[in-house]
């Protein structure tokens, strides 16, 4: 957590050591200032940089409409809007906790918020929601559960380990993942959870020789489920729909298989933190048994730090009957986070209340409900011309090197989700593929107003500040990492475009991809007209 600067009285009633102790939170904790409140009760990767306002995914804790993002695959800033709404639900929070305490106000707001998240995904109502910090506690707790249900010999198979957040490789092996959880409980970074250690299996999907995604993803993943079966494991099949490259794997024929093969045995975990998928993909997934590991941030660009665990009927219902739930697990839950229905859940865990994580929850709602509020047929408009705009200046670059989107899979379903919203690229210069630092220096430098180290036509776009997908690196067989950046489609690219005069709403396209075109020129320059010494000075300075 970070302490807010600027209200040190706050210190002790707002503090992550107060949230550890179960204390409940008092109704002055609510008066700190907004944007602490926004950063609060998440981990190391909320943190502000002081002097320049930012977290590491670049993001502040306010509104800033001049930032050109392009970078929902990471993290968006906050939206005017969502701000506009946490500001509000913070008053309406306080009006409640007047009669009822801030803890019991805030666990009737969730149970509300469940409802909510539901009616706009369109799931049915016996799907449970848990909601979580971020992803990697919500993969903690899809671990809990799958292993109370299958029993402790569980072993986590993940694919598309090369393409997921950077706490799975804990995460999927029961260990902590940072040195504090968001509950504010010390830890010791990759030691053991108590009741959740195991053992996991990695299945990467890029191939980095060839820049294409692995052939036989399916396949892998059938192999290594059976040899884990003949060695008398259950698993938690871990898989991705989307990758942070727009990928998906394995195909839901090779579920289905798993299914037919093994049941009972396996459990299929859907990393969609991405929540690049339309309401019929996600449905099939629920219907089918699956757990589906979503987030308000990312695609539909509520604040970073949201995550929630969608629990189909089967598995809700194992756990309502009492399952034994690992004790390590505790510390990363408060009872809000559990379904009001999950008595015995609620009961063990602290009744400590995560403020950041509710208001992040909150700025994500309106995301999502302005999304849907779409007709499905301009989102579908706005993001196949929005794509092939952004496929056409990829391949008319001479800097940047597109890597494959044909690996996001046809949906089925014929939503917008059937075309790609995530676009990698790689950079190169002189003919030369820039490696892992140099390509972290572009992405640092394409945030900052350079427009006084140039003149002419080139300062204007120098002086853009751009914000896209962080890079994701590339293991290359005798040579130094390389990484992709990403260009990314995200729901308030659509919800800010549209508007009931159709003619506006293209024209509000036609801005939209002359903001990416700049982020485009931006990038060349930074690539052509610096060196790498001169990029490192740049992030250096800034």
């Amino acid at each position: 957590m970070t302490t807010p600067a600027t209200r040190p009285e706050l210190t002790t009633s707002s503090g992550a050591d107060r949230r550890a102790q179960g204390a409940p939170t008092g109704l002055r904790d609510l008066f700190a200032l907004l944007g602490d409140l926004l950063i609060d009760g998440g981990d190391s990767r909320l943190v502000l940089d002081r002097p320049w306002g930012r977290n590491p995914y670049g993001c502040p804790p306010s509104p800033v409409p001049d930032l050109v993002c392009l970078s929902s695959s990471t993290a968006s800033p906050i939206s005017e809007r969502a701000y506009a709404r946490v500001e509000m639900a913070r008053e309406q929070l306080m009006h409640a906790a007047i009669s009822l305490g801030v803890d019991e106000a805030l666990d009737r707001r969730t149970e509300g918020m469940r409802c909510e998240l539901r009616g706009h995904l369109g799931l049915a109502d016996d799907v449970d929601i848990v909601f979580s910090p971020s992803g990697t506690d919500a993969q903690l707790h899809a671990l809990a559960l799958v292993r109370a249900v299958l029993g402790d010999s569980v072993t986590s198979v993940v694919v598309g380990s090369d393409q997921t957040g950077s706490g799975t490789a804990a995460s999927a092996r029961g260990r902590h993942f940072s040195a504090r959880t968001a509950s504010g409980v010390a830890v010791t970074r990759d030691a053991p959870i108590a009741g959740l250690a195991g053992e996991a299996v990695f299945l990467p999907l890029l191939d980095g020789a060839a820049m294409q995604p692995r052939r036989g993803a399916d396949a892998a993943v059938l192999d290594t489920v059976e040899a884990l079966m003949r060695a008398g494991r259950n698993v938690l099949l871990q898989v991705m729909d989307a990758s942070k490259l727009g990928w998906r794997a394995p195909g839901m024929a090779c579920l289905d298989e798993v299914a037919r093969r093994w049941p009972g045995r396996v459990q299929v975990v859907v990393d969609a933190c991405q929540t690049r998928l339309g309401a019929t993909r996600l449905r099939a997934h629920l219907d089918r048994g699956h757990l589906v590991l979503m987030s308000g941030s990312k695609f539909f660009g509520g604040p970073a730090f949201s995550g929630a665990l969608l629990v189909p009927r089967a598995v809700a219902s194992a756990v309502r009957r009492g399952h034994a739930i690992a004790p390590g697990l505790f510390d990363y839950v408060n009872r809000s986070d559990w379904p009001l229905a999950w008595t015995d859940l609620r009961a063990r865990s602290a009744p400590r209340a995560n403020i950041g994580q509710w208001l992040r929850w909150e700025a994500a709602l309106e995301e999502i409900a302005a999304y849907h509020a779409v007709p499905e047929t301009f989102r579908r408009m706005a993001i196949r011309q929005l794509g092939e705009a952004i496929g056409s200046l990829l391949l008319l670059s001479p800097v940047l090197r597109p890597v494959a989107t044909g690996a996001a899979a046809v949906d089925e379903a014929g939503d917008e989700f059937g075309f790609p919203t995530i676009f990698p690229f790689t950079l190169q210069r002189d003919g030369r593929l820039l490696d892992l630092g140099e390509t972290q220096a572009v992405y640092r430098a394409l945030q900052h107003d350079l427009g006084s180290r140039f003149s002419g036509r080139t300062a204007a776009v120098a002086a853009r500040q751009c914000l896209i997908g962080q890079p994701v690196r590339i293991e290359r067989d005798g040579e130094a990492p390389a990484a992709a950046l990403r260009l990314c489609i995200g729901a308030r690219d659509v919800t800010d475009a549209w508007c009931d005069d159709i003619t506006a709403a293209r024209v509000n396209l036609e801005s939209d991809i002359d903001r990416i075109a700049d982020v485009v020129a931006k990038t060349e320059l930074l690539v052509s007209g610096l060196s790498s010494q001169d990029l490192r000075d740049v992030c250096h300075a800034n």
